[in-house]
């Protein structure tokens, strides 16, 4: 029964979107109805399988004895990202109808959208159900090629640049990933995920350097997904994609993937018993709280809408890694609880920012003024998702950065606790080009001239359904996120 949950929820995306291709619907509400029927069944299935709780390793596929096979497992951490992923995923399909509606390259066109659209669905929650660093690889590399197309939809020159250097970047990420993991079959005593790491030290005694400029390596290899610097100059254009797109490649599939891999490698794989103190630890986290202060300076200087948000996603994944980088159980409940109320935030800004794209046309931050005169409704929730990535209290971006913060300072590392005045900087950073937006969109001045947007208003249901949802679920974790911080520090000790 749970193997064959954990193949359904895989595969029914894929399935869904192949029989897209070859099916013929009255008119495109039926298309829409399928799509979104398919979508929400996996999510259904997902939910039961992440209600059975924890499972042992299923092996699928032995390619050469004991450590090389192709294995599924749910744990605790693949709970997390499993149920971060099943949520977002059907009201990021719902959101995108509207918006395909506008799609000009025919029907054909936006049916290969929706099929890699969905596919990156199920290829996500192999990523999160993989048993091992073998199955979690694989399916990390299927990822970069469903969504490579997804970043080129609109054909133009601008979008088939961002997917090339898309792919260069994570081809090249991959190949110091694999590095990572060929030593761990070498040194280590199997490749499956156990909490505390699988290094034989008895194999590694003498070659700890080694494995410690493999660590790093591969860390970077699996960095180019989440943005860390510098391997980030892929995030920012990949914003050429339709905002659906976007939006799951900056809250969800793509760069919490690249996150979540790292977990595994730090946690699973190499283990912070063995890093914890070394240069590697110390180098690391150097680059992470360099890519924390770049992130959101880029963001400040910045004037088109999606490359700012971008830049804003590359300095929060680095939040996340920061606290990967603790090497504490706290510092990685911290991590768990940016991840998600990250993932929250920045869908929500980026369907916000979509949303004024296809109702009023616009792209860059010096043309919002007046807009929440006209789109209320969408920048109030707009307004909400600023606050909560500043981090303001009674706000889910707060609880993240609290934990973050009080994990770093309980850790007694010194490079720890300078990471904490980074937070405190990237905090001051994002009111700035968050709230520059937010206050050009309220009070464009006396003078301006609102007959110029006039014929702009606040899109349909289903845009803006998604949306109240979001800003639902920030103010709900940022009162209320207690059992799930619970869970999180559970996961994080071991104990899940």
């Amino acid at each position: 029964m749970i193997f064959a949950l954990m193949i359904a929820v895989i595969l029914i995306p894929f399935i869904g979107g192949i029989m897209l291709q070859v099916m013929r619907f009255p008119d495109r509400r039926y298309k829409q109805c399928f799509i979104f029927g398919y979508v929400r069944l996996n999510t259904l299935l997902t939910y039961v399988l992440l209600s059975q709780g924890p499972t042992d390793v299923i092996e699928v596929i032995n390619f050469a004895g004991a450590k090389l096979n192709f294995s599924l497992k749910l744990d605790g951490m693949g709970m997390v990202f499993a149920g971060l992923v099943a949520t977002l995923w059907p009201l990021a399909v719902l959101y995108s109808f509207p918006y395909m509606e506008h799609e000009r390259n025919g029907r054909l066109h936006e049916n290969l959208f929706y099929l890699f659209y969905t596919t990156t669905y199920g290829v996500t929650l192999g990523i999160a159900l993989s048993g091992n660093m073998l199955t979690m690889y694989c399916f990390y590399e299927l990822l970069t090629l469903v969504t490579v197309p997804l970043v080129m939809h609109t054909l133009t020159d601008e979008a088939v640049r961002a997917s090339r250097r898309y792919f260069y970047y994570s081809l090249g990420g991959a190949a110091f990933a694999f590095i990572g993991m060929i030593f761990l079959v070498v040194y280590g005593d199997s490749l499956a995920f156990s909490f505390g790491g699988v290094l034989n030290l008895d194999a590694a005694a003498g070659k700890e350097d080694l494995l410690l400029i493999v660590y790093v390596l591969s860390f970077m290899g699996f960095g180019v997904k989440a943005a860390v610097c510098p391997f980030n100059a892929w995030l920012p254009r990949a914003g050429v994609a339709p905002t659906p797109v976007t939006a799951l490649l900056h809250a969800v599939a793509v760069v919490k993937s690249g996150a979540f891999a790292i977990m595994r490698l730090t946690y699973y794989g190499f283990g912070t018993d063995f890093l914890r103190g070394t240069w590697a630890q110390y180098f690391l986290m150097c680059v992470v709280i360099f890519t924390i202060v770049y992130g959101c300076s880029m963001a400040v200087r910045e004037t088109h809408i999606k490359r700012r948000l971008a830049y804003s996603t590359i300095s929060n994944l680095s939040y996340i890694l920061f606290g990967v980088l603790i090497m504490t159980p706290l510092g990685l409940a911290g991590a768990f609880c940016h991840m998600v109320f990250h993932g929250v935030m920045k869908i929500c800004a980026f369907f916000c920012a979509g949303a004024v794209i296809t109702q009023a046309d616009v792209n860059y931050v010096y043309e919002l003024d007046g807009m929440a005169k006209k789109m209320p409704k969408v920048f109030a929730v707009f307004t909400v998702s600023s606050l909560a990535l500043m981090g303001v209290p009674g706000l889910c971006g707060f609880v993240s950065k609290w934990k973050l913060a009080g994990a770093a300072l309980e850790s007694g590392n010194p490079l720890a606790v300078a990471g904490v005045g980074a937070l405190l900087l990237s905090s001051l950073l994002t009111a700035i080009y968050m709230l520059t937006m937010v206050i050009r969109a309220y009070f464009p001045g006396n003078d301006f001239n609102y007959d110029s947007i006039r014929d702009v208003k606040d899109p349909g249901w289903r845009m803006l359904l998604p949306l109240t949802l979001f800003a639902a679920a920030m103010l709900l974790f940022g009162v209320c996120s207690t059992p799930l911080v619970e869970f999180f520090t559970a996961v994080a000790n071991g104990l899940i």
